[in-house]
């Protein structure tokens, strides 16, 4: 897992550390198996309470990222990266996507030109 070294201040930590661990996952730096830290090492790393981090992992083991293993750790759980992604791309799709789209027909741009136009930034980004 690739540890920031700093938390912001803008975002409860229980939730960064979550996301953190959720953000290595989607970028491949996590595997479905793999030991995530463990409480005590993230409290240690971050200087923060082993209850805050223990939210933060609670969370991801509420929504099917990690388990544990009994006396083992926690680990990533099967298929958590696909069901991560396929989350994130129907949160993009509601987030991005179809406010684009919405905008696009208001200012009457065509379904050909708008796809001309994500084609032509996807490419210079």
């Amino acid at each position: 897992m690739k540890m920031k070294p700093t938390l912001n201040e803008d975002t409860p930590i229980f939730l960064q550390i979550a996301d953190m661990i959720k953000d290595d996952l989607v970028e491949g730096l996590l595997s479905e198996g793999e030991q995530i830290p463990s409480t005590t090492e993230l409290s240690n790393f971050y200087n923060i309470n082993r209850a805050t981090a223990q939210k933060g992992i609670a969370l991801l083991m509420d929504e099917g990222i990690v388990a544990k293993k009994r006396g083992i750790g926690v680990f990533i759980a099967e298929d958590a990266r696909d069901k991560l992604v396929n989350t994130r791309m129907q949160d993009f799709s509601n987030s991005y996507i179809q406010n684009m789209v919405k905008e696009a027909k208001r200012l009457n741009i065509s379904k050909e030109e708008l796809i001309r136009r994500v084609e032509q930034d996807y490419d210079n980004h």
